[in-house]
């Protein structure tokens, strides 16, 4: 009985070292386009926050505002700037006429508008998005001349895609105020308890 008990440890203890090798994972190989890769992780995320603080916010309240002066927009004008925005910079980075004519920022519609609105400009910037690799992120466009204004010099496509991400970002932090100000938890909080970690 005690040779039996002595060689199951035996066994044990030299298969622990073949456990431990097989066991650890092989050395991954690095990512290919891990700036692309950033990039377009960074906006579908921003993208989401966005669309669905547009679809979140109340109806009731798309017409607040923080603060008391005159040039602060409301919640429905900052929606409409931030797909102004996306259509801007989108379009530029397409080397293409800008296609929104309709000016939402001044212009606000009603919510069901607006969501409509915005889910279209993240749709119009996707496909650029998703295209980008480490290689054509530095390919130049040449803004295209608009109203007022002549065409610009030739600039690396991913100048305006960042440029994008970046405003987006900033204009998304706004939201989050105006989330809060009203006593509602913006998208990036939830599944945390509504509480304030991040946003």
């Amino acid at each position: 009985m005690r040779k039996v008990f002595l060689g199951c440890c035996l066994s044990a203890i030299v298969a622990i070292p073949v456990m431990a090798q097989g066991g650890s994972a092989p050395p991954q190989a690095p990512p290919t386009d891990p700036f692309a890769a950033y990039v377009k992780g960074a906006f579908k995320s921003n993208a989401t926050y966005l669309v669905k603080s547009a679809q979140e916010f109340p109806d009731d309240k798309y017409t607040v505002k923080l603060g008391t002066q005159p040039e602060t927009r409301t919640f429905a004008a900052l929606i409409g700037h931030v797909i102004k925005a996306n259509y801007y910079y989108c379009s530029t980075a397409k080397g293409e006429a800008n296609p929104q004519t309709k000016d939402l920022e001044k212009n606000p519609g009603t919510k069901a508008e607006m969501v409509t609105a915005m889910q279209a400009a993240i749709d119009y910037c996707a496909p650029l998005y998703d295209a980008l690799t480490d290689a054509n992120a530095m390919e130049l466009v040449t803004p295209p001349a608009a109203p007022g204004r002549a065409a610009g010099s030739p600039q690396p496509r991913t100048v305006f895609l960042i440029r994008n991400l970046a405003h987006n970002n900033e204009e998304y932090g706004n939201i989050v105020g105006y989330f809060r100000a009203n006593n509602l938890v913006p998208p990036s909080s939830e599944n945390q308890g509504g509480g304030r970690r991040g946003n």
